[in-house]
Parts: structure tokens; C-alpha cells; sequence
């Protein structure tokens, strides 16, 4: 990092140009930048890159050459989630978000399209419905900075430092939002029971120092949250906001969480209509009550009928912008951040396209292929659930061999059978793209590699 080294693209990398620069800024070594990352998180090597390449089309030819190493759940029967989900993405949703009107380079939003701000009014309506919540946002970066965003509302509502997490959490989301929230709030973990909140622990939990109770259903096993109406009351009581994580997937069959107490509906719209992508695309949705005092302290756009210059006539525009960073600058309360508006406009076309009938099918869908999963699994001789509670589309299975021999065995074979969450525990994820003879085939395929590695060890253990 601080050997002289000039980049062939990036002329300001010449010693004496670093130099200048250092001596601008009085740092005396490019590593005091990094002072605040920690070891755990930095390199510790130089990053794995080819030598200089001297024409574009060597530089194509490389980057080809990596893409080809990806392998998309289009050709390999793929039980992967953990946050980014494989839902049928309809035609129309790839036809709209394709069109000039929408697709541009920068997150899909120039900040003077009316045209665009109708379309995410109505994908902004559309949510609102499907979540029983009255105002939702003009989507942010991603669902994890929802997350965030919405915990960081009720620091400043309630004045107090202290949330309680109270179900699983995906491990990535939960170290994003302790890294934004860290300098403000405290993150109190409350474990789980039987895969789902504590409500006792809750209630011994909550303080006068408690700003909010987060709850995360499904969680990061798929576990639908219960107990969420008690929650809400004891921390209602306890004068401490109900912020609840989620994917709105399923809320088509099962009770939205604003019908249960939660002030503040997160998550993220990638199972909406938008594809995996080697990573996802994907968009966070804020959804509050019709309430000033949560409304005001929200740092997204909204967008909204407004009046015009000319009497009578309205169109379609910014709701209450100077909440916003972009009144505000440097005093605001929060930033704005990158909206990724083109995905609410495909989550807009899809929830369009589905309707009320759609959603609710889709989610009861959901839920029986999950449970004819989990029971097809269990089945196997040293598989087990982990727990008793309704979950939607992911569950996990501890296995008598190691979870890691499992997923070599069965990549072999063409299957990826889920995410590692333990060294015998096992992720295991199905959406309406999963059939029941897929199913099948993992649970075949599982058999026969726990009772192949079970014979071997157990013949190894006679012969000593």
C-alpha cells in the first residue's frame, strides 16, 4: 500500500503526486486512512490482479475470462438464500425497467422526471397496500440500510441509545447496521427460543433507555415471528418503538407486521419481481404510519400529488422535502443516500401484475413448499429441523456430517444444497421456482451422502 507504484490508469498514483498530496491533507503515510478499518477486515496482501494490460481488447478478454467462471441457478438446481432469493421474474417487469424512459445510468432516477415520479408514487402505493402502512419510500441503496435507516428513526424519536435485536439476523445485514448505527445506538442482543424472540427476556430487557425493539420475521432461518402483537406491547409500554425487518414476499397469505404494533415496516423489494443477478439487485422500503411524527423523520424521498404553478392542476413531485439532506446539506438529520428507483419501478410492475389473488397464492405456495421441504429432509435418517416454528421459504437442518462435505458432495452433483450456517448446520432455501420433484432430488441426493460418509465412518471406528 505504501510502496511507490504508478497505476498505467491512474495517473495521481506517481510518487510525487502522492507526496502533494499527503502534505495537502498532513498525513504523513497513505495507512493513516485506514487507521479506523479493522485488522480483521483489511487484505493483508496485495490484491490479486493481473499485470497491466496494453490494449482494451486484452482487458475485455480478461474480464470475459472471469465471468465465465459464474454459474447461474439457471443451470444448477439451487437451494441458495441468505438474502438473495431465486423468484420468477415475469416478462413485462424486464420489458418496462428495459425502456429508455426509465433505465439510465445513475440508479435509474434523474431528480426532475414526473413521468418516473407517477411510477414510483404508484409502486410507492402498491407497497403501502401489500404492508398495510400508509406512507413508504421512494426505495433506498438496499435492504439493509433500510434496516438501519429505520432504527436510526427511533434514536431520534425516543432520545434514547439502546435497541434491543431480538430475533436472528442475517449475519451480513447485522454488521451493516451496527456499523451505522454504532456511533448513536447500542445493539442489546436478546436470544432467540426455538427460533423465534424471547418475549420474557423482552419484557426483563426493556428499559426507560430502550429506543426500539427489532424484530426480524422471517428471520435469518426463515422463522416467522409469533409473538410480534406481545412484543409490540411491551415495548409500546416500555415506551420503545417496534422496528421489523422483513421480506414482503409473503404478505400476500400472512399478517402484515403493522396489524401486529410494528411502527416502522424494513426490508428489501429483491424478491419483487427482480432477479438474482449474481448478488441481487436490490432496494430498501421504508413503511411508517400516517403519523408526523415518524413521517418527518424519514431521510428518503417520497413522492406524491402536488400542486403546480397553475391553479387546480397537480402533478406529481416531492412530499415534505425539507425532511431531506437535499434541504438540508450538511445540517440534515440524515442522508439520502443512492435511491434505487429503477427497482421500485420493476417492484411497482410486479406488484401490479400479481395483484391481491397473485401475492396471496404466491405466499401460500411459499409456505407448503417450505414445509413439504422441511418434512421431506427430516425424513433422512440423522437429519433433523432445528426448531418448531412456521417458517417461509428457509429453514435449517443439522446433519450428521459435516454441513461443508454435504455441499462439495452435492456441488458435484449439480445441486447446491444451501448456505453453511454451522459446521454440521445447513441453510436450506426453496421459492415457487423450486418444484416438489426438485425437492425430491436434494433429499435423494442427501441420503445417499450422509449414509455413504455414516458407513465409512462407522467402518473406520471397527477397525481400530
Amino acid at each position: 500500500m505504501t510502496e511507490p507504484f504508478v497505476h498505467p490508469y491512474i495517473p495521481n498514483t506517481a510518487p510525487e503526486s502522492r507526496a502533494a498530496m499527503l502534505a495537502a491533507v498532513g498525513a504523513a503515510d497513505v495507512s493513516e486512512f485506514y487507521a479506523d478499518v479493522p485488522e480483521s477486515l483489511r487484505l493483508g496482501r496485495p490484491l490479486d490482479l493481473p499485470a497491466p494490460l496494453v490494449a482494451e481488447q486484452d482487458l475485455a478478454r480478461h474480464v470475459r475470462g472471469l465471468l465465465a467462471r459464474n454459474r447461474s441457478t439457471q443451470e444448477r438446481l439451487s437451494f441458495l438464500g441468505a438474502g438473495v432469493y431465486n423468484h420468477y421474474v415475469p416478462a413485462v417487469v424486464d420489458e418496462v425497467i428495459g425502456r429508455s424512459e426509465f433505465l439510465t445510468a445513475y440508479a435509474g432516477e434523474p431528480y426532475e422526471d414526473h413521468g418516473r415520479f407517477q411510477a414510483l408514487f404508484q409502486y410507492q402505493s402498491l407497497m403501502a397496500e401489500l404492508l398495510e402502512m400508509d406512507v413508504v419510500n421512494v426505495p433506498t441503496y438496499d435492504g439493509y440500510q433500510a434496516t438501519a435507516t429505520g432504527l436510526t428513526m427511533s434514536g431520534r424519536i425516543t432520545g434514547r441509545p439502546r435497541v434491543l435485536v431480538v430475533s436472528d439476523v442475517l449475519p451480513a445485514k447485522l454488521s451493516k447496521v451496527h456499523d451505522y448505527v454504532r456511533a448513536h445506538l447500542a445493539l442489546d442482543h436478546v436470544p432467540t427460543v426455538n427460533g423465534t424472540a424471547d418475549v420474557t427476556a423482552i419484557r426483563a430487557a426493556l428499559g426507560d433507555d430502550v429506543a426500539a425493539v427489532w424484530v426480524e420475521t422471517p428471520s435469518v432461518t426463515g422463522a416467522v415471528e409469533a409473538s410480534l402483537q406481545e412484543i409490540a406491547d411491551a415495548a409500546h409500554a416500555a415506551g420503545a418503538v417496534v422496528v421489523v425487518g422483513t421480506d414482503p414476499i409473503g404478505y400476500g397469505i400472512l399478517t402484515p407486521p403493522s396489524l401486529h404494533g410494528a411502527d416502522i415496516v424494513t426490508g428489501d423489494i429483491q424478491s419483487l419481481g427482480l432477479h438474482q443477478w449474481f448478488g441481487g439487485a436490490h432496494g430498501g422500503f421504508i413503511a411508517v404510519h400516517d403519523d408526523p411524527t415518524f413521517v418527518m423523520e424519514m431521510p428518503s424521498r417520497l413522492f406524491g400529488l402536488e400542486s403546480t404553478d397553475v391553479p387546480g392542476e397537480y402533478g406529481f413531485g416531492d412530499v415534505a422535502y425539507d425532511r431531506t439532506s437535499f434541504a438540508h446539506r450538511e445540517d440534515g438529520k440524515e442522508w439520502v443516500g443512492t435511491a434505487a428507483a429503477l427497482w421500485g419501478i420493476a417492484a411497482g410492475v410486479y406488484l401490479a401484475l400479481m395483484g391481491p389473488a397473485g401475492m396471496a397464492e404466491l405466499g401460500e405456495t411459499l409456505l407448503a413448499r417450505t414445509r413439504y421441504a422441511q418434512q421431506t429432509l427430516a425424513a433422512i435418517p440423522g437429519v433433523a429441523l432445528d426448531d418448531d416454528a412456521v417458517h417461509l421459504r428457509e429453514f435449517t437442518v443439522t446433519l450428521p456430517i459435516p454441513a461443508s462435505e454435504v455441499v462439495s458432495a452435492l456441488r458435484a452433483k449439480g445441486i447446491e444444497p444451501g448456505v453453511v450456517v454451522g459446521e454440521r448446520r445447513l441453510l436450506v432455501c426453496v421459492t415457487e421456482l423450486t418444484t416438489q420433484a426438485d425437492i425430491d432430488t436434494l433429499a435423494a441426493a442427501l441420503a445417499e451422502v450422509t449414509a455413504s460418509a455414516t458407513a465409512s465412518a462407522t467402518v473406520i471406528e471397527e477397525s481400530k
